[in-house]
């Protein structure tokens, strides 16, 4: 062993050994014990020597694989607190109720999952029992992320402590009628209980890793002491492959989040079939956490498995575990005794000689039932040692049977997760095993009963005293509505008076504005600004060395530009968030940071600014998770628009994310095309998220790039600010070229930078084809179709309301044409309300590499183009003759 043929050079080559002779004799020694008592006694050695040297705290690479057992061995575990025969009576009503609600509900054919939770219920109420904390001591409690398929146990533990009756239990995925339970955990439809969306998997492993890391944030920056807030994750094995379950690892470990703990249940099958079918999930996950820094705990294997473990002293047995894949394993736990022991312990003389001394019932046992995850003692072990593990976080593989205690027709099938009801003699047999007092007659109208011990039976009060002890129920969401003052007006006075001859773009403009806002001395502080290391391109540089930027450790090292004024500076009570090159973490963060006015009942004004491109588009979903969870903040897509962005190409040429945002019910979505139109939407979002009616909504405004010179705020705008619609000025309004009093006329409507185009094709309408053009700028073509929609719902209730838009355009003559720098179905979305001809222009297909005036000549949204676009609308009516479109066309060159 000293000298391996073909033995690769490493890193151990490089340095220096200022003892070559004491080497060779630990290499000889090891060669003895692997020639004398095999090579399996020399591995040994060795891990025993590493994990010895990890307690004495020598700097050494971590295993990161263990063995195929129990991290914690049965005679570590610490003395369970609690009254165990009594939490198997309770546990055992919330796995028959959960079973009951879905398989009264499948009647309806609304389904719902009931194997989730018979693996898992022992993993929640163990927490509910000993761990979790509610929000009735400090207001904040613990955060649960909650498997979203485990919604029904959840439910049957709510319908258990009274806080839902067996009527909604009967509405479960029936919610239109106003009293039913949602599929899943959506705290926008059951705002009371759920605090945290899950079900769309990946998610809730990254928004936990990041909830707590903004618990640390409040912390260091003195805004809400959460020093006694623990996040738990209760995660699937099979969730962990979704990219965002593993995402943001190596930041829980670096930023040492130790207030984190992930419990993954390890029944190693997924929807359709076992997790990892040739392989095991366990020993990958345990090397994915390790590897990233986490402290790992792995609960596997029941207490029936100490006696095969005290037998087994050769090591067989576990080198066995170890090889065995997961689809097999699988199998075992639905044969029989004869099938296990031929192809279990057949596989060498050694485990054939251990099972001989072994019962069929021990076995059986072993193979078919007996996991960590279904004894609380080696659960509360567990969740006892993450709590105390400090520096770190901590995840949990605990080791399940999926259909747990639902019986052989349940049990570990693969087609588990769709089987969405028992029979009523599969009920019985479950009934009898979980020792429920519930008769036969309870039977006899066909239909599953519910089972409840009683308000005031001991199993209630127990739970109560349990609950009350830790703070109150779980989960729970309670939201104390605190308003936050209005800014004073003079943070938003320099946009509304414009930039003078100066050229800003609305990018800038922002900026500048929040920067003023951050300056408040009410509100201030509660500014988090959220940005995926784009700070500089969007002219946030300057907030550096003022806001810093959030890092647990500070600033440990002395940054390079440290010699100029805007350098930049890390700091432990940081203010700024500046995520790496991840929007998918940093929308995570502003997800938490727009929950906190609920989580821990400190509300927070986020704002997260990204390249427009790679909002939407790529973190959509994340979007919906922070409508259904209830957030309120300002999402600004820079860089806006398909033709801004010079020279960077297809990809980052956002045409459509307006689009994209009309989808979402909570998104307000505004293109402002000037800064003090920035200012009333943001003064007025404010208003609307913080002041004192908050609304749950959230803003989505675009900003771009162009540097233009911002004009003064007319009078009498901000109502059609606001609304999504309003007359910026007329032909009349021109200082050379205005048009003749007859003229004909065209309403030329823009969004965002599209307001400059027409503009300039104002002034060409005018002064080379007599044309009177009038401009509209459009704030929000969703909040126009939004109050649309609304209006004709009225009417199907017999009120007649006139949209907005309508009303807005109402005696403006000729036809309309609608310009923006996003695709035409963005403009479009209103095209049914306006009485007037309609037409729009706007930047379909791909985006492409070229300067602003080349990209936008070839989508046809420059000015010539929109003129030529105007004469054409005018020619079919009649106002202007034919010819001159074409005259327009060779004039302009197009």
């Amino acid at each position: 062993m000293s000298d391996p043929v073909g033995k690769l050079p490493s890193e151990l080559d490089q340095l220096p050994d200022r003892d070559t002779e004491e080497t060779a004799e630990w290499a000889a020694s090891l060669d003895a014990v692997a020639k004398a008592a095999g090579t399996r006694r020399a591995e040994y050695l060795l891990r025993r020597t590493l994990q010895h040297a990890e307690a004495a705290g020598l700097a050494l690479p971590k295993l990161l694989e263990t063995d195929y057992v129990n991290t914690i061995p049965t005679a570590a575990e610490p003395e369970f607190p609690g009254d165990e025969e009594m939490e198997a009576r309770i546990t055992a009503w919330n796995r028959w109720n959960a079973a009951a609600m879905v398989t009264r509900g499948s009647k309806y054919g609304v389904g719902g999952h009931i194997a989730t939770f018979a693996s898992a219920a022992w993993l929640y109420e163990t927490g509910f029992q000993h761990f979790f904390r509610g929000k009735e001591a400090d207001g904040s409690g613990d955060q649960l992320y909650i498997q979203g398929h485990a919604s029904p146990g959840i439910y049957a533990r709510a319908f258990l402590d009274g806080r839902i009756s067996e009527q909604q239990l009967d509405n479960f995925r029936q919610e239109s009628g106003g009293n039913g339970l949602p599929s899943y955990p959506h705290p926008r439809r059951l705002p009371w209980l759920w605090e945290f969306p899950t079900v769309s998997m990946g998610l809730g492993p990254l928004s936990a890793i990041y909830q707590a890391r903004f618990n640390r944030y409040l912390q260091n920056r003195s805004i809400k002491d959460t020093a006694n807030s623990h996040v738990w994750a209760f995660l699937g094995d099979g969730e962990m492959d979704e990219p965002e379950s593993t995402a943001a690892l190596a930041l829980a470990s670096r930023e040492q989040l130790d207030n984190l703990t992930f419990v993954i249940n390890c029944n190693l099958q997924r929807l359709d079939g076992p997790v990892r079918a040739n392989f095991r999930v366990v020993q990958e996950l345990e090397a994915q956490f390790r590897g990233a820094g986490w402290n790992v705990i792995k609960s596997l294997w029941g207490s029936a498995w100490d006696e095969l473990f005290q037998l087994d002293t050769t090591g067989a047995l576990v080198r066995r575990l170890r090889e065995v894949p997961d689809a097999q394993f699988q199998t075992y736990a639905t044969r029989d005794v004869a099938y296990i022991r031929q192809h279990f312990f057949g596989a060498n003389a050694e485990l054939v000689q251990l099972a001989g001394v072994l019962s069929d019932a021990k076995i059986a046992e072993c193979f078919h039932s007996s996991r960590g995850g279904h004894e609380p003692r080696k659960v509360y072990a567990a969740y006892k040692a993450a709590l105390e593990h400090k520096g770190a976080p901590t995840v949990i593989l605990a080791q399940t049977v999926k259909g747990y205690t639902l019986g052989a027709g349940f049990e570990s099938k693969n087609a588990n997760h769709q089987m969405k009801k028992l029979t009523i003699d599969e009920f019985k047999d479950m009934r009898d095993l979980l020792g429920l007092p519930i008769p036969d007659s309870a039977f006899a109208d066909g239909q599953v009963p519910y089972g409840h011990p009683g308000a005031n039976s001991p199993e209630v009060q127990y739970l109560n005293e349990r609950r009350a002890a830790l703070g109150g129920p779980a989960p729970a969401r309670k939201v104390k509505q605190v308003a936050l003052p209005a800014p004073a007006d003079r943070s938003f006075a320099p946009l509304l008076k414009g930039s003078g001859k100066q050229e800003m773009a609305t990018t800038m403009a922002f900026v500048r504005l929040v920067k003023d806002l951050m300056r408040d001395k009410e509100t201030g502080k509660r500014w988090v600004p959220i940005v995926p290391d784009e700070a500089r391109t969007f002219g946030m540089e300057s907030l550096f060395p003022s806001a810093g930027i959030y890092s647990p450790l500070g600033q440990t090292y002395e940054p390079v530009d440290r010699d100029q004024l805007m350098y930049y500076k890390e700091a432990k009570d940081g203010q700024i968030l500046n995520e790496g090159i991840t929007e998918a973490g940093a929308m995570a963060d502003f997800i938490a940071a727009c929950t906190s006015y609920a989580t821990h009942g400190e509300p927070m004004i986020p704002f997260y600014i990204f390249y427009s491109m790679f909002g939407w588009q790529r973190t959509a979903d994340q979007m919906w998770q922070l409508a259904d969870q209830l957030g309120k903040g300002f999402i600004v897509g820079a860089t806006a628009g398909r033709t801004t962005l010079t020279g960077e190409g297809l990809q980052h040429a956002d045409g459509h994310s307006h689009l994209i945002a009309s989808t979402n019910p909570a998104s307000l979505n505004y293109d402002p095309a000037f800064a003090y139109e920035i200012a009333v939407i943001v003064k007025d979002g404010l208003r609307r998220m913080y002041g004192e009616q908050p609304e749950d909504v959230f803003y989505y405004l675009t900003v771009y790039n162009e540097p233009k010179v911002q004009p003064a705020m007319p009078e009498g705008v901000e109502e059609g600010i606001l609304k999504g619609l309003y007359r910026f000025n007329t032909a009349a309004d021109l200082a050379e070229a205005a048009p003749a009093a007859d003229a004909p006329k065209v309403q030329l409507m823009a969004s965002g930078t599209a307001i400059h185009w027409i503009l300039e094709a104002q002034k060409l309408l005018a002064a080379d084809w007599n044309v009177s053009a009038d401009i509209w700028s459009a704030t929000s073509w969703g909040e126009l179709r939004r109050d649309a929609l609304e209006c004709d719902e009225a009417l199907l209730r017999g009120e007649v309301r006139t949209p907005y838009v309508t009303r807005a355009l109402e005696g403006a003559q000729g036809p309309v044409l609608a310009v923006s720098d996003w695709m035409r179905q963005v403009p479009d979305q209103i095209s049914q309300w306006v009485e007037q001809d309609y037409t729009s222009l706007g930047t379909d297909g791909f985006g492409l590499s070229d300067t602003r005036e080349g990209a936008r000549r070839h989508f046809g949204v420059d000015a010539q183009s929109i003129v030529v676009a105007a004469l054409a609308q005018l020619a079919r009516r009649g106002e202007v003759p034919a010819s001159a479109v074409k005259e327009a066309r060779e004039r302009y060159g197009l």
